[in-house]
């Protein structure tokens, strides 16, 4: 039962695409397992960019079927956009599962995101604003609209009735908005049911049955592990769990399937939206780090905060996931810097600290304890084998690897599909 977890061990945005792509021909099954278009991928295949904000990225692989399993919130208005310009521009979109247990985000979703986003003013989380938070808490509350929902009206009816019950009561005496009609948000759900009716499956009985027949079934997570709703740098989080628990309760397949955990980071470190971020730079370093890696959100658009690679992060990403291997990224983009500064402790009040603090408060006064890694100018894009990178690129991949507390099996050494160096099989 080959199954294996990729996932990122930052804060997101660390390349899950092209690792999953990188898989993708050998892998029957690609899920995505929690989170909604608030995560995104870019994918280049030969000369082409895809930029995937809700779809597994295996969609682009020939033979692979693409799941949306229980845990993901969908938008259907941006699956089925997102299904029109694969399907424009020549990709195969038919094999697409999704699974009937998934929320769906509806427009009051979005609507009470953005206001309560405005509402907190300097306090805001730094969300995107296509009512993911809001979705996920329905969910919780149990007052969510799920895909098999679209499918009986009455049943649809009910549930909408009760979540604007209480939400039109806080945008009209809170915030001071127009109270949303239960009969235009039933009706434009309705609208999408024929449209998303030949994806619509049992997939924890599908993936289930496949891992049974040997298939590979690869669970790729959106966002990353400091993002995790339960694991990450909360309040400043994502609603749902990127982290390696999550594949499991988004997908309805046991923990004892799961072969190898695979974790995404990045050669340097990137944030996006509010929260803690030690290692982050507001200098030339920065600004270099941010145009060289084309640091700008897929799905959101916002410029990433940039910042050197974070030892502690990655071993505390190491631990609470029980990653077997790490695929490095973006290694090509520190070509060019006489030493690249690596975070391996914090000092908080006048005392080093060598792992992520539990307490927010500790960790939002964390400062960088760094150590200074010799660098390189030699054009890394080129290499096929991890004896191909100059001696002191191979070093800092090597210190890396210690510092973070598992092997790195796979280097990324420029955007391209092929542009990448494998030391070790994930299968």
């Amino acid at each position: 039962m080959p199954a294996l977890v990729l996932l990122g061990a930052q804060w997101g945005d660390e390349g899950k695409g092209k690792a999953t792509d990188l898989l993708g021909g050998s892998v029957d099954y690609v899920v995505r397992y929690q989170g909604g278009n608030n995560a995104g991928h870019t994918v280049v295949v030969g000369d082409q960019k895809y930029a995937l904000h809700l779809l597994p990225s295996g969609i682009l692989s020939p033979g692979c079927t693409p799941v949306i399993g229980n845990g993901v919130v969908v938008d259907p208005s941006v699956l089925l956009s997102e299904l029109s310009g694969l399907n424009e521009r020549g990709v195969d979109t038919s094999k697409l599962l999704i699974s009937g247990n998934a929320h769906i985000i509806t427009p009051y979703n979005v609507t009470v995101d953005k206001v309560t986003e405005r509402f907190l003013g300097k306090r805001k989380i730094g969300t995107t604003g296509r009512g993911i938070g809001p979705t996920y808490a329905d969910k919780i509350n149990r007052v969510g609209i799920r895909v098999q929902d679209l499918y009986d009206e009455s049943i649809l009816t009910q549930k909408v009735e009760a979540a604007l019950d209480v939400k039109n009561q806080m945008l009209t005496k809170l915030f001071n908005r127009r109270a949303i009609g239960v009969e235009q948000v039933v009706e434009e759900l309705l609208g999408y049911a024929d449209k998303l009716a030949p994806y619509v499956s049992d997939t924890v009985l599908v993936l289930n049955q496949a891992l049974e027949q040997d298939k590979v079934v690869l669970f790729e997570g959106g966002q990353g592990t400091l993002l995790d709703i339960d694991h990450g740098t909360y309040p400043f989080v994502t609603s749902s769990n990127p982290t390696a628990g999550g594949a499991c309760t988004g997908s309805g397949v046991g923990p004892t399937k799961i072969s190898r955990v695979i974790g995404i980071l990045k050669a340097y470190t990137t944030r996006v939206g509010a929260g803690p971020f030690p290692t982050e730079l507001f200098d030339e370093d920065g600004e270099a780090l941010r145009r060289i890696g084309g640091e700008r959100g897929v799905t959101t658009g916002r410029d990433r905060r940039c910042g050197w690679f974070d030892a502690v992060i990655a071993r505390y990403a190491t631990r609470v996931n029980g990653l077997t291997d790490f695929f490095l990224t973006k290694l090509d983009v520190l070509t060019g810097w006489e030493q690249i500064p690596v975070c391996v402790a914090y000092e908080i009040d006048g005392k080093r600290v060598e792992e992520l603090p539990y307490s927010q408060t500790d960790f939002h006064h964390a400062k960088p304890v760094y150590e200074m890694l010799p660098g390189w100018s030699e054009d890394i894009s080129k290499a096929k084998s991890f004896s191909d990178l100059p001696k002191n690129a191979q070093a800092y991949v090597k210190a890396l690897e210690e510092m973070s507390g598992a092997p790195i099996s796979a280097i990324g050494v420029g955007p391209g599909r092929t542009e990448t160096i494998e030391i070790n099989s994930f299968l």
